[in-house]
């Protein structure tokens, strides 16, 4: 079993590119909103990502980030 030192050191670079792979979603999305001036009708799904961002962003405190 991986110490936390481990577990950072290992999954760093692959984590950081996914979380970089999700801002430049939200980018692409803030730019087509700017471009066209209009938001997707259905924001449900959108909505979703931004709840996930807030479970993830924040300490665990002994629950599971991926419910």
């Amino acid at each position: 079993m991986l110490g936390p030192q481990q577990v950072v050191e290992d999954y760093f670079l692959e984590t950081r590119h996914m979380l970089l792979e999700v801002a430049a979603h939200l980018d692409r999305y803030d730019a087509a909103v700017d471009r066209t001036g209009e938001e997707a009708p259905d924001q449900k799904k959108l909505e979703l990502i931004r709840q996930a961002l807030a479970v993830i962003g924040s300490p665990a405190a002994g629950q599971p980030r991926t419910v």
